[in-house]
């Protein structure tokens, strides 16, 4: 296929246009993307239609359904002619219990699967099954197994390096077990290395504590940490844990920066109203969305996909980190 600079001055028409015609074509498996730089290459279909896929979408809990790209996602989806069944049940719903979960998704009728933020063993289990999966973030790396998501290693060994530059030491991060279990995720390794290079032996137990995953757990963690040898920084992943920390450290009269600072490892739009600013990783959700409509045209089209990307992220410092308080 020509290049866009090639077709902006044949059809005469902006940049932006031909762009967006190209990743429609894209995503109608009409092209086939060789990557940046490199002309698209055309995809002879012989007159044959696609087959429409029913797409599965197994997501964490029931919150993720008002997710913006998640959202987008199911559209652009529907646009490309496949269908979306929704399981009757989210992971967490289920306990994230992997046999309950594997049960359900053996009486839903689906021609492949989009699992959002699976668990290594939720993970291993629909590579076992053998069904077209596609893995949303989660613990996706090792298995023969499509996937994408941000790089957040990159970005949160960024954040903690800066964190150790303002002086803190005791840094804790808040995830979910399954990116701890059954060994620390890609994005906590990058932040337990990053605390070993700066010459903060690192503790699982007390950088990277378990909880279980209830609202008392997790508060049940905070006081525990903030009763000793509290945390002068907080790590913390996802917006509903990020929330429910700021209300921990405002109900026990602790302020954000002067004694804890906190960084969200998401963004949300809801930062644009937040005074001070948020520190937060950025991420652009785009290039996620067109990774699954390609993945889903390819085994609409009979080919396998088992290629796993990711996209940049970047640290956003802002108002909610400042210099650790000792004492």
């Amino acid at each position: 296929m020509p290049g866009v600079l090639r077709l902006e001055a044949e059809l005469g028409v902006n940049r932006k246009t031909v762009e967006t015609a190209l990743r429609r074509l894209e995503m109608e498996g009409m092209l086939i993307s060789q990557g940046p730089g490199r002309r698209r290459l055309i995809c002879q279909m012989n007159g044959a239609k696609r087959a429409s896929l029913r797409v599965a979408m197994l997501i964490a809990e029931p919150a993720d359904r008002g997710v913006g790209y998640l959202i987008g996602m199911r559209h652009k989806l529907i646009e490309a002619g496949h269908h979306i069944v929704d399981p009757p049940k989210t992971m967490t719903e289920l306990g994230m219990d992997v046999g309950r979960i594997m049960r359900m998704v053996g009486k839903t009728e689906a021609d492949a699967w989009l699992v959002a933020a699976g668990s290594h063993e939720v993970l291993e289990s629909f590579v076992a099954r053998g069904a077209p999966t596609f893995a949303l973030f989660g613990r996706r790396r090792g298995f023969p197994i499509a996937g994408v998501g941000p790089d957040k290693p990159s970005a949160i060994a960024v954040a903690t390096k800066t964190l150790i530059g303002l002086g803190h030491r005791r840094i804790v991060m808040l995830v979910r077990r399954l990116h701890r279990i059954p060994i620390p995720g890609a994005s906590e390794q990058a932040f337990l290395n990053e605390l070993a290079i700066h010459g903060i032996p690192p503790s699982p137990s007390y950088h990277l504590p378990d909880w279980e995953f209830t609202v008392d757990g997790f508060h049940g963690c905070l006081e525990s940490l903030f009763k000793i040898t509290p945390p002068t920084a907080l790590i913390i992943d996802e917006m509903p844990f990020y929330v429910a920390a700021r209300e921990f450290l405002a109900k026990h009269g602790l302020r954000i920066p002067a004694d804890v600072s906190l960084v969200s490892t998401d963004a949300d739009p809801a930062f644009a109203w937040c005074k001070p600013s948020v520190s937060h990783i950025r991420w652009n959700h785009d290039p996620v969305v067109r990774r699954v409509v390609r993945w889903a045209g390819n085994v609409s089209a009979g080919k396998q996909d088992l290629r796993q990307s990711s996209t940049p992220a970047e640290f956003v410092v802002g108002g909610t980190i400042g210099p650790a308080r000792h004492g």
